[in-house]
């Protein structure tokens, strides 16, 4: 079933205040709001939904306001709740017309919402972010053909893994699912492998290899045991060994995977897509989530550094391998034909689709670089600050979002929620401005 959208009315009710008699109706929240293009938020989220019978679900543009919000302000679903609930602006902003003392919605909504939706659908918010910047002149439409690409890690919400906490992890998690299935065990090693992991760790820090390699066998000895356990006695029982594949498999790959073996490794159990990404930092050497290709453009607009694309790249590609499913992308998103592309190093041997081939220039590049291709290539580094927001006011700098979905998934939410912090302060520059010229002219008219 299809939605119920909201529409604006003008109904009164004797026992409650309508929210646009209480707030300000100059506030950037109300300003933003009456900018955006529900209509066209409804139009593109609508699709996944069908005509059969169901109880409905909820409003668009309730929907669409909490993701804009959540990101926008970096709140967990949680804090988004909380603050809805006491906040006027935010309820305006997500289309309730009286003020609302309890949650209209439930938490668990919004995981099912943005699950529905995907990356794909959710592209709308971020086109919609620069939509309402050219709408509102923080950018202009020109900006758009020149853009810096770049790539960071979206680190994923996991400890750092080490394998002796792996190889006692996995027990544990094998041995409370047989206790919830009923399964019996002859020996759980519970005590015995907690044992053996604080000496691993007692022994690598004090650097006594030998005795750390001896206790990292034994939990691997108690891992192997408890697998061949279980599946002795889920032979000829279909749903225990459905409810175990994936645990055992998991567990599997653990027990075998070694230091430097080449190929994916788990480095989580229960985010097994996470990936191990060095990007060269001295203060952090490995990162452990999903590589993301940012774009901004390389004028700054006069509402500032907009991120015109965002996009998670599984499998930690070379960064100059990502261009041939990058670019065409971000010419769909814009709606836009690429003038220029000013990327860094790591880009050298890119594969840019053919006829954006010779308009990617790679930082250190001598042929064909202009005068002003040289002054652009001075503001390549202006991507780095923008992506320091993402990660530290925008929910990219540990994402929180389970699977691999979750990945895309938050990677265009901080973009979009990035992009609507700039114009929420664009709009409040704006209503300064207008509050000054009226103040001025009011002083200089003759008594």
């Amino acid at each position: 079933m299809r939605p119920r959208e909201r529409r604006e009315s003008s109904e009164q009710d004797l026992f409650r205040s309508r929210l646009d008699q209480i707030i300000d109706m100059k506030h950037a929240l109300v300003k933003l709001a009456r900018t955006i293009d529900w209509g066209f938020l409804e139009q593109t989220f609508g699709a996944v939904y069908t005509d059969k019978p169901g109880q409905p679900p909820l409003p668009t543009r309730l929907m669409t306001g909490l993701a804009i919000l959540k990101h926008t302000y970096d709140l967990s679903d949680e804090a988004l709740c909380d603050r809805w609930v006491e906040n006027p602006y935010f309820q305006y902003f997500c289309g309730e017309e009286f003020f609302q003392h309890a949650l209209v919605f439930d938490r668990s909504s919004l995981t099912r919402w943005r699950q529905r939706m995907g990356q794909e659908k959710l592209k709308a918010l971020l086109q919609e972010s620069l939509a309402v910047a050219t709408r509102t002149d923080a950018m202009r439409p020109s900006d758009l053909a020149r853009v810096v690409i770049d790539t960071t890690v979206q680190p994923k919400a996991v400890m750092f893994p080490t394998d002796a906490k792996l190889l006692n992890r996995a027990r544990e998690r094998l041995v409370r699912l047989t206790k919830k299935l009923g399964v019996s065990l002859r020996q759980s090693y519970a005590r015995v492998g907690k044992l053996a992991l604080i000496k691993h760790q007692r022994y690598a820090h004090a650097h006594q290899f030998k005795r750390a390699n001896r206790s990292l066998r034994k939990l691997k000895t108690y891992l192997g045991r408890v697998i061949r356990d279980i599946e002795r006695r889920i032979v000829g029982n279909e749903d225990l060994r459905e409810a175990f594949v994936r645990p055992l498999f998991l567990a599997g790959r653990v027990l075998e995977q070694e230091r430097h073996q080449r190929g994916r490794k788990v480095y989580s159990l229960h985010a097994p897509e996470v990936e191990c990404i060095g990007k060269g930092k001295a203060h952090r050497p490995y990162e452990f989530g999903v590589k993301v290709s940012v774009a901004t453009t390389v004028k700054h607009s006069a509402g500032g550094q907009f991120v015109t694309h965002a996009a998670a790249l599984p499998g930690n590609p070379y960064d100059g391998h990502t261009l041939g499913t990058v670019i065409p992308q971000m010419q769909a998103l814009i709606g836009n034909i690429l003038d220029r592309c000013i990327t860094d190093a790591g880009y050298r041997g890119h594969n840019a689709p053919l006829d954006h081939k010779f308009k990617v220039y790679t930082a250190g590049q001598k042929r064909r670089v202009t005068p002003q291709i040289k002054r652009e290539f001075k503001r390549r580094a202006a991507i780095e600050p923008v992506i320091g927001h993402l990660k530290e006011h925008h929910r990219m700098g540990r994402n929180y979002l389970s699977h691999a979905s979750g990945d895309a998934i938050n990677a265009v939410l901080a973009a979009a929620g990035y992009n609507f912090r700039r114009l929420l302060a664009w709009l409040r520059l704006l209503l300064l401005r207008i509050l000054i010229a009226f103040s001025l002219t009011t002083q200089l008219k003759p008594v």
